[in-house]
């Protein structure tokens, strides 16, 4: 691993780790899933080098801004990228969000729950933050289920880039 993939988190199975452009064709792969274009958005991502330029101006701009952003979440044992999970500051919420996507196959193993859970701890623990929020589609209920499951709870509808969304929150 070179110092831009050093690991950030583990938990039993997992491990938690920043996104680097080595990680662009698993970026690719995981952008164009038709679950995150439905719930998440088409994010133009459609050769590596639209990958690696997602990877530059998302999650590594935003480590470099902010201190977090999203991060890759692979098997412990495998080493295998299985999706990501982390935390984003948007110019239009007041507090950071968390965000997750796992690729189909590794969806219902309880990872989103197990990598969601060390980020907000991470979130509270290491960066001191309060309060986290999250938006979802208003159909998505496998990510509003776990939002439950991780103690968030709704607080509003919003519009976030002219779609109505659900606001969830929670003080950590």
């Amino acid at each position: 691993m070179t110092s831009n993939t050093a690991i950030l988190l583990q938990t039993n199975n997992l491990i938690i780790r920043k996104i680097s452009v080595e990680d662009a064709s698993f970026i690719f792969e995981l952008v164009n899933m038709p679950s995150w274009l439905q719930y998440i958005g088409d994010r133009g991502v459609r050769t590596l080098h639209d990958a690696e330029q997602y990877i530059l101006n998302g999650p590594m701009a935003s480590y470099a801004k902010f201190g977090f952003g999203l991060y890759l979440v692979a098997l412990k044992d495998t080493l295998e990228p299985i999706g990501m999970c982390g935390l984003l500051k948007r110019d239009t919420l007041e507090d950071p969000d968390i965000g997750f996507a796992f690729l189909q196959k590794f969806t219902g193993n309880g990872y989103a729950f197990e990598s969601a859970t060390a980020v907000i701890a991470y979130g509270k623990n290491i960066l001191g933050l309060a309060r986290l929020v999250a938006i979802t589609t208003k159909d998505n209920n496998s990510s509003i289920k776990l939002l439950d499951r991780l103690g968030f709870e709704f607080e509003k509808h919003i519009t976030f880039n002219n779609e109505e969304l659900k606001l969830f929150g929670q003080n950590i």
